[in-house]
């Protein structure tokens, strides 16, 4: 599975990215640039990783989400991560890394995409 990552601004300064798929060796300079280019483009009040979508996270994905949070808070911008999928959870819980973004609680009633039941042929 590959990786797309959309980003949305709400209305109260808050952006929000949502990454969806594998975040892995191969695209994960994707995440450290999308809250780059937010942060180019103006000065959010916070950024918001809605991470439900993402089914993979390897430990280059991890160190890029700490990228971009240092990032982040150079700029004088709050990231946190939000509605983690129960693997991505797992993986910032593991790391030591959950409390540094937000301890957010996983992501109940998402459906996690780890464990979504691919349709059988009949």
């Amino acid at each position: 599975m590959t990786l797309s990552i959309t980003t949305s601004m709400r209305t109260t300064g808050v952006v929000e990215i949502s990454p969806q798929g594998e975040i892995d060796v191969e695209n994960a300079y994707e995440i450290k640039d999308a809250v780059a280019q937010q942060l180019a483009a103006g000065t959010p009040q916070r950024i918001e990783l809605d991470m439900h979508g993402v089914s993979f996270i390897d430990s280059v994905g991890i160190s890029a989400l700490v990228a971009a949070f240092q990032l982040a808070s150079v700029g004088g911008v709050k990231l946190v991560v939000t509605r983690p999928s129960r693997f991505a959870h797992r993986q910032l819980w593991v790391t030591g890394l959950l409390g540094l973004f937000g301890a957010p609680e996983p992501c109940t009633n998402c459906g996690d995409p780890a464990h979504q039941k691919v349709p059988s042929r009949a």
